[in-house]
């Protein structure tokens, strides 16, 4: 590891477990947020807040935030409006078309201005989605070091990983601050969507307490 990082984090449960393990690892390290206009992000930053306030340290740098609006993109898609995935739906139905591509680019932009070496982020080996396979990152990394004098790494530390190794990678860290609905109710994980099914199944899986504090709870089968 070098002695100074970028990383990319939205305050999910992988991207801070991944800046906890970074720092234990004594690496210096720069957190980067992306916003989109996605109806997640107010409560999303609220906990990513809250999670770099309990882990601070001399070697975590401030919070840099960048602004990626997508809604002209996007149009009607349901990260901006109308039905949420639920904990029945497949994977497939929460994918945000070019999502690591847009949050990648203005990250590692700003990196090789100022001279950051390495970008990591925190994809994991069991992502299906096609944006986080090894293709995508080699040509993205080409693309990027033919754009600047300054080149950069892409760094992907648990792409060889699972989600229960990742959790307990994370376990002394404070996750009950860390954010991974779609479908917030006012401060709280919604406890219904895809994505807080996943969050639930991730702290049972590893054999963990869940700390979350959820609005309501879908049994699953």
């Amino acid at each position: 590891m070098p002695a100074s990082t970028g990383l990319l984090i939205s305050g999910g449960l992988d991207s801070a477990i991944l800046l906890g393990d970074l720092l234990a690892r004594e690496v210096h390290v720069q957190p980067i947020y992306v916003r989109c206009g996605l109806r997640w992000e107010v409560q999303e930053q609220t906990y990513l807040r809250r999670f770099l306030d309990a882990i601070a340290q001399p070697r975590l740098d401030a919070l840099v935030t960048f602004e990626c609006p997508m809604a002209d993109v996007y149009g009607e898609h349901w990260s901006l409006s109308g039905y949420v995935p639920d904990a029945t739906t497949p994977d497939e139905a929460v994918y945000l078309p070019g999502r690591n591509l847009l949050l990648l680019l203005k990250a590692a932009v700003w990196c090789q201005i100022r001279g950051i070496p390495e970008l990591a982020l925190a994809p994991l080996g069991s992502n299906p989605f096609p944006d986080a396979s090894q293709r995508f990152f080699d040509h993205l990394l080409v693309a990027l070091n033919c754009t600047s004098n300054s080149t950069i790494r892409l760094n992907r530390p648990f792409a060889k990983m699972h989600k229960q190794e990742v959790m307990r990678l994370g376990c002394r860290l404070p996750l009950q601050w860390t954010f991974s609905c779609i479908d917030p109710q006012s401060d709280l994980h919604c406890g219904r969507c895809n994505k807080c099914w996943e969050r639930q199944s991730a702290f049972r899986d590893a054999g963990m307490v869940d700390p979350t504090e959820y609005a309501s709870i879908v049994e699953s089968n």
